[in-house]
Order: C-alpha cells, then sequence, then structure tokens
C-alpha cells in the first residue's frame, strides 16, 4: 500500500507543474491569437527548416555511436547499419516519451536479441547509454551554464538565483564519474551481476559523443530563431538546456508544455513570444514526431528485409515480434487520436473550408459533429489503456468511435488530415485483431497514476488551447446557447462540456464498482522464497509458480506458499499449497478468509486426495474433475505383447534416425527460436492459442528455468518438452509439449514419452506423470451427482468438442496408476459460474484444447 501511495507522487507532482506551466503560458501570450502563431510558423525561412533537419540528422548519427561504444565495451561487433539502426530507432522512442533512453529498452532488446545479444548484454547496453547521455547532458549544461550564466526570471520566484552554482554541481558529477576509473578498480557486483567499468578511454569519449548530441539538439532550435540583437546562440543554448532540465523534473513526457513555458520566460523580452513558440512547435515536428515516424517505419523495413527469401518466415518474424510492440503502439496512436479530436474540437475551422461547408450542410449536422467528435476524443483516451492490455472490449470500442471519429472531423470542419490519421488507425486496427483477445471489463482495468496524469495533461491542454483561442471572446452565460456557423467558442464550450461528462461518469462508474482485489506485487524475497519452496518440492506441478500470472500467499514461517489468481468473484488457488503439509491448514484458512474480506469464493483446483479434508473443513464442495496418469518407472518396460504397438514405433523412428537430446538451460536458450517457431506451427495447426494457469505457455522468461528434452534428426529438432522435476527425483512430468506439424513423423509424441521415461528411469526418478485426462473416471449412475453425470456424458459424447476418451485411452497404454483431481469451491448456484471463471482464466476465453 504504501508503494501505492508513493507511485502517486511523480504524477501528481508532473500534473501540477503542468498546470502551473499552462498558466504561465497563457499569461505569456496573454496579447496574442492562435492566427499570430500560425503566422510565425509560416515566416521561417525554408532554408533555416532545412538547416534544422540536417542538425537533427546529424544529432541522431551521434547517437548512433552510443551503441558503438558501448559494444565496445561489451566486446561485441555488429555491421554498423545495424547498429545504426538499433540506435537510431531507440533515440527515437526515448526522445519522444522522455530523456531516459530506457524508454527505447524495448526497441533495442527485439533489434539486437535478433542479432545474437543476449538479455543480459542488452540490458548493460542499455544501462551504458543511459549513462552516456546524461553525461552529455551534465557537461554541456555544467559548460553553459557556468561559461554563459543566465539569471532565473522572476515569474520562477528565485530572485538573485543564476545558472552558474548549477553548472559547477553538474561539472562536479562528471569529474566524479572521470576520476571513479583511478579509485574503483574491481567490478561492480549488484547481487549476481557483475559491472566492470569502462576503460579512461571510454568514459572520456562517453562524455565527448555526449555533449555532442546535446548540443546538436539545441542548434536545431537555434536554427529555427530568428538571428536578434543580443541573443546569441549561446543565449539560447543556455535556456535550451535549462528548459529541459525543468521538462526532467516534471515526469511530463517529453517535457511538453513544461519545456516550452521555461524556455519562452529565460528568452521573454528578447525575442517577440509568437515567433518562439511557433520556433519551438517547428521544433517539436522536426527533433521528435519526425524521427519517430521515420523509426517505425525502418522498424517494419528491418523485418521484411532480414527474411525476405521466404513469405512465410516474413510472417512468422512478424508474428514473433508484433505481438509485444503492436499493441502498445496502437494504443499510443488511439491515444494521440484521442487527443489531437479534443484539441481539434478546441480550435475554429478554417473559414474556407467552412464556407464551403455552410453552403452544403445544414447547422444542426455541423454542432452534432463539433460535440460528437469531442466526446469520442475523450473516450479514446480512455479506451488506449484498454488497448495497451489487448482487451476485446477496448478492440471493438476503438474500431467503432474510430469510424464515427472519422465521419464527425469531415463534418465539423472538413479536417481531411484528422479523418486520414482516423483511417489510417482504423486499418491497422482491423488488422490486428489477434492482439486483443483479453475479456474483461473495460471498469475493472487498472488505470495507472502516470495514464491518469497522460489524461489530465491533454484536458487541461485542450481546454487552455479553447480559451486561448477564444480570449477575445467576451463569456457570459447567454453564450452556451448561440448556435450559428460562425459561433465557434459556443461551439468549444459545449464540446469542453461533453469531453468532461464523459471523463465525470467514468470516474464516477468506476468509484461505484465492487472493490477488487488487486494482488500485490510479489517482492524479490518473496519470489526468492518461492524458488526455494518450489525446489524442495516432491511434485513437479509446483513449477508453475514460475508462470507471471499468478499471485502468491505465504505461510507465516514461509515454508510453504498457495498459488493463485482472482477471476471475478473467484479466488483461484492452483492445486494444494506447495510445501511441508504441516502449514497447510493455516495457509488455506488464511486464504480463505482473505477472499472472504474481498466478498470472493475461495477455491481449490486440482487437488490431490491428500488434502481434502482441509477443504471440507472449509465447508467447500469436492467436484471431482478427472484423474491424472502416474506411470511407476521403476517397472515401466516395453517387454510383453500389450507394448508391442510402444517397441514399434521406437524403434521405426530410431532406425529412421531420430533421437532424443536433454538440453540444459543454457543450450536450450541458444535454440530457443528454433523451439519458437515449433510452437508458432504446432498452434496454428491446432488452431488454438497459448493458456496459462494450469498449464505453462511459450515464454522465454519461464522456459528458460527449465531442461528441454527434444526429438531431433540431423540436429534438426522436430519435437520438445520442457521438463518439470520433483525434489529427490521423487518424480519426473513435462509441461509445454509441441512439435513440428510440418516436418515431425506421426508416433513422434509417443517416441518422446518412451524415450524420456528411460531416461528418468536411468537417471533414478521413481514416478513419471502424463498429466490429466478430464472427466475421467466419473462415477456413471442414476443416483451419482448431476456433475458427475453430465461430466460423463460430456466424456461419452463430447468428442467433436474435445477427444476425451481417446486421451484417457492414449496414456492408459503406458500402463499408469490412475489418480482422482478435485475441485474444491462453494456448491450450488455458484458452481456454474465459477468453472466460467476457471475456463476464461486457463483459456483466456478462446477455443483450443490443452498441450496434455
Amino acid at each position: 500500500m504504501q508503494k501505492n501511495k508513493t507511485a502517486w507522487i511523480g504524477p501528481i507532482f508532473g500534473i501540477l507543474l503542468f498546470s502551473l506551466a499552462m498558466g504561465v503560458l497563457h499569461h505569456e501570450l496573454a496579447v496574442h491569437r492562435l492566427t499570430d502563431i500560425l503566422y510565425q510558423i509560416k515566416a521561417i525561412p525554408p532554408t533555416r527548416v532545412v538547416l534544422a533537419l540536417i542538425l537533427t540528422l546529424a544529432g541522431y548519427g551521434v547517437m548512433t555511436v552510443y551503441d558503438l561504444l558501448a559494444l565496445r565495451y561489451l566486446h561485441q561487433s555488429l555491421a554498423y547499419a545495424k547498429i545504426a539502426m538499433a540506435a537510431f530507432v531507440g533515440a527515437a522512442f526515448s526522445n519522444t516519451i522522455g530523456l531516459s533512453m530506457l524508454a527505447g529498452a524495448s526497441v533495442r532488446y527485439r533489434l539486437y536479441s535478433a542479432w545474437g545479444l543476449s538479455a543480459l548484454e542488452i540490458t548493460k547496453l542499455v544501462l551504458f547509454c543511459t549513462i552516456t547521455l546524461w553525461l552529455g547532458f551534465l557537461t554541456t549544461s555544467g559548460i553553459v551554464f557556468v561559461v554563459h550564466p543566465l539569471a532565473l526570471p522572476a515569474p520562477m520566484h528565485l530572485p538573485g538565483i543564476s545558472t552558474r552554482p548549477i553548472g559547477f554541481l553538474m561539472g562536479l558529477a562528471v569529474a566524479v564519474y572521470l576520476l571513479a576509473g583511478w579509485r574503483v578498480q574491481r567490478p561492480l557486483r549488484l547481487r549476481d551481476w557483475r559491472v566492470d567499468l569502462p576503460d579512461r578511454k571510454t568514459r572520456m569519449l562517453q562524455v565527448g559523443v555526449g555533449a555532442a548530441d546535446w548540443l546538436l539538439a539545441g542548434s536545431v532550435l537555434v536554427a529555427l530563431l530568428p538571428p536578434t540583437p543580443g541573443v546569441s546562440g549561446m543565449v539560447v543554448l543556455v535556456a535550451y538546456m535549462l528548459a529541459q532540465l525543468a521538462g526532467l523534473i516534471s515526469q511530463v513526457p517529453g517535457g511538453l508544455g513544461v519545456f516550452e513555458t521555461v524556455f519562452m520566460l529565460l528568452i521573454g523580452g528578447r525575442i517577440p513570444t509568437e515567433t518562439v513558440l511557433g520556433a519551438l512547435l517547428v521544433f517539436r515536428l522536426t527533433y521528435y514526431l519526425l524521427p519517430l515516424a521515420l523509426s517505425m517505419i525502418l522498424l517494419a523495413g528491418n523485418e521484411i528485409a532480414l527474411h525476405r527469401p521466404s513469405t512465410r518466415r516474413i510472417v512468422e518474424s512478424y508474428r514473433r515480434w508484433s505481438a509485444p510492440v503492436v499493441p502498445p503502439v496502437l494504443a499510443l496512436t488511439t491515444f494521440v487520436a484521442g487527443a489531437v479530436l479534443l484539441f481539434s474540437g478546441a480550435m475554429p475551422t478554417l473559414e474556407p473550408r467552412l464556407f464551403w461547408l455552410r453552403s452544403v450542410l445544414p447547422l444542426p449536422f455541423l454542432e452534432l459533429a463539433h460535440f460528437v467528435g469531442s466526446t469520442i476524443g475523450m473516450m479514446l483516451l480512455l479506451l488506449a489503456r484498454g488497448l495497451q492490455r489487448r482487451l476485446n472490449g477496448a478492440y471493438w470500442a476503438s474500431l467503432t468511435l474510430l469510424a464515427l471519429g472519422l465521419t464527425a472531423s469531415l463534418f465539423k470542419g472538413l479536417d481531411v488530415e484528422e479523418a486520414f490519421l482516423m483511417a489510417v488507425l482504423l486499418v491497422a486496427l482491423w488488422f490486428s485483431r489477434r492482439f486483443f483477445y483479453r475479456r474483461s471489463s473495460l471498469l475493472d482495468q487498472r488505470f495507472t497514476p502516470a495514464w491518469m496524469a497522460a489524461i489530465a495533461m491533454v484536458a487541461i491542454s485542450a481546454l487552455w488551447l479553447g480559451f486561448f483561442s477564444y480570449k477575445h471572446v467576451a463569456y457570459s452565460g447567454d453564450l452556451w446557447w448561440q448556435f450559428a456557423f460562425n459561433a465557434h467558442a459556443p461551439r468549444f464550450l459545449r464540446a469542453s462540456a461533453g469531453a468532461a461528462a464523459v471523463l465525470l461518469c467514468f470516474s464516477i462508474a468506476r468509484l461505484l464498482r465492487p472493490a477488487v482485489h488487486r494482488p500485490a506485487q510479489t517482492s524479490d524475497a518473496e519470489r526468492q522464497q518461492v524458488t526455494g519452496i518450489v525446489e524442495r518440492s516432491p511434485v513437479p506441478a509446483a513449477n508453475l509458480a514460475f508462470l507471471a500470472d499468478k499471485s502468491f500467499l505465504l505461510s507465516p514461517h514461509q515454508e510453504a506458499f498457495i498459488m493463485y489468481a482472482v477471476q471475478g468473484r473467484s479466488w483461484i488457488a492452483m492445486g494444494d499449497p506447495v510445501g511441508p503439509e504441516t502449514a497447510w491448514s493455516e495457509l488455506i484458512w488464511r486464504f480463505r478468509e482473505q477472499s472472504d474480506d474481498f466478498g470472493g469464493w475461495a477455491l481449490f483446483y486440482q487437488v490431490a486426495p491428500t488434502g481434502l479434508p482441509y477443504y471440507l473443513d472449509l465447508g467447500l464442495t469436492l467436484t471431482k474433475l478427472g484423474e491424472t496418469a502416474r506411470v511407476s518407472l521403476d517397472g515401466f518396460s516395453l517387454a510383453g505383447s500389450h507394448r508391442k504397438g510402444l517397441r514399434s514405433t521406437r524403434n521405426k523412428l530410431e532406425k529412421a534416425g531420430y533421437r532424443l537430446e536433454i538440453l540444459s538451460p543454457e543450450e536450450a536458450v541458444a535454440r530457443m527460436d528454433a523451439l519458437r517457431r515449433i510452437s508458432d506451427s504446432w498452434l496454428a495447426d491446432k488452431n488454438s492459442r497459448e493458456k496459462g494457469f494450469s498449464l505453462g505457455r511459450f515464454d522465454e522468461g519461464y522456459l528458460r528455468r527449465f531442461d528441454m528434452a527434444v526429438i531431433t534428426k540431423d540436429d534438426t529438432v522436430v519435437a520438445f518438452a520442457n521438463l518439470w522435476k520433483g525434489a529427490d527425483k521423487t518424480e519426473l512430468s513435462i509441461d509445454l509439449m509441441r512439435h513440428d506439424p510440418a516436418t515431425a513423423p506421426n508416433g513422434v509424441m509417443d517416441f518422446l514419452f518412451i524415450q524420456l521415461m528411460q531416461w528418468a528411469k536411468d537417471q533414478g526418478y521413481a514416478w513419471f506423470d502424463l498429466g490429466m485426462a478430464p472427466l475421467s473416471g466419473l462415477a456413471d449412475h442414476s443416483l451419482a451427482p448431476l456433475w458427475s453425470r453430465l461430466g460423463t456424458f460430456l466424456a461419452h459424447r463430447g468428442g467433436h468438442f474435445y477427444n476425451f476418451e481417446g486421451l484417457r485411452q492414449y496414456k492408459d497404454k503406458f500402463g499408469p496408476v490412475w489418480e482422482p483431481r478435485y475441485l474444491a469451491s462453494p456448491g450450488g448456484l455458484a458452481l456454474p459460474l465459477i468453472l466460467t471463471h476457471l475456463v476464461q482464466l486457463i483459456s483466456g476465453g478462446g477455443k483450443g484444447g490443452a498441450d496434455r
């Protein structure tokens, strides 16, 4: 809870500072109109715009040296074309979002991991580039603040203070870093990480390259401002660096609004205010937005260029890299589209377009389109968060609203530029349907403090833009009811009220919804405790704790835990508690009490007969789910007539050159791309998608923990399964088991099981767990419970949906011991809804059978 409270400090501070900046900006522009600023933008000579573009290109070129130095520090080498592309794209994303290089880390990871760098190496590279960026900022600011100190303006309420003391402090920080190499000779250690300090030459290059980057960035703004007596390039550069520092402190993305306000205060009185603001707007476009657009094109083009020989490989590659990239990008562009609609609704329509509309469109259509456009803009700001979380409802709502927003843009002022943006985003969303699969209420989505701050800043900006655009209007109550083609200000007021009403209704709906459990993020210490308990557990399924879709409830003495997830009102524990049975009773009761505090239902999924008395003590109802197949390896053999088919399969595939290999986690990571291709092909062939909670999924962070069993021929993998090992070699099991439908022979899964069981037997394991057969072993009797009779009917007659009986027969040929598994849950009318929650949690609401 304390962590959640402190998370609000930065965003709230940013909103307050942003609001203050808007107020100061409004005061500075009190005697100017929007047309004045637009005129100043048009008045910038093309030669200066071209010079600004050249300087921008040079600045981003210098940024590529960041990555060159980082790779040299890591003793890695890549072609400069690859380095330049990764550096440019990463820098473009980072600059747009903020000063931190970490914002482009995910893009760098996508590119560098495809070129052979490990996750640890990429992390070190990003950290190196971040330090270089800050060294450059501190060096440039320190020099210009000391050489040409600038008195802070009166509106900052810091009389008598100049930039010189700040410059000395910044220079001191750089000197400490440069001198650190002489004092610190040994590598720094952070837990399991070892960080080698750069050598003396590299540190000097970091400072020089970083300073050149910031000097070029400031020169872009110098180029866009007109020559003015008494305002040298150094003065502009000092103001630029100080404004960037203020933008950083504000925590506003890219320092938007804060940077502009501080810069205008520092230059105020020397250059006309409208001229400065016009240059700042062009600077934003030149140095931030154009590189961002180009980087997105390069990112897509790179994937196509890397896989030109095969269309199928292009599609597969796109699926791999696009899954983590496309939803956030579409969320960002949807947020931008909403902001554009709000800003457009706050500005007057261009007179030539309004004249044409007046001749073809009735006034009510224009008024309605203007009102609807702004309300849709606010809705898109809210829906962008749902798109980031891949919600199905947010996807369809965004499609509908973008289509309406496109129409409103044309009807309210022939805003073809807006309509084009909506159309492009609409098409991009339409072809990205598969990324938005999560079924959840839009009111249940969690808005982080940063998201709320971003929405608030856009709303504040739109209001400021509207009042600035119509500052010459005398506001009164009658203004709300004025309807005319030239009544721009009344339309702005009504549209703003509509947008505010949308935000208010959404906020009230969220406040009135029932309290929802928000599991606290697992700390590093708790994660270490969970890892240790899993490693000591004889139950292989305890490894499900390493999936990132669970929360944990640890026993008071940290020797056992329950892993669980919350779906609707259902608090679903995966299996029995993990750890010694002596800790189970208290832990199970604590879980029940915690769920009851939030009005939830406590239930335990796939529990074994051992723990049934504990669940009966809680008053839960037991529902048999099926039976799990466990093979005793002590007596496992392929001898005898009943194993003739298995012997034939093994002999046939061995003669064909197929063999089993057990890869260590490090060896499996080296083949992860090949395994991913097999997994993607398997999913496509089954017309399925990844699941979770009770089943593993192809996630590299999860799979890199386990040994991997692979079936190969001529060193080519055709099938694989990750191994779950019970402590003391009590039991071995597998989780993800997949094969390549195009290359794997018939019987490859039988072959995998046979060879793996023989390997486990040789290693000294006692049991092999084949997994559960759902609806197996249920009582088929007229007096049996309704669920048992329904389950038996589905097992016999439900082959169209899932081959229940076939799965039982398949596992039965290995001669297993069948053990029942139960669902312990509230009974009665709650059971159907609980089962629905289970299906949603495990399958995400989509179709597709289990992996096992």
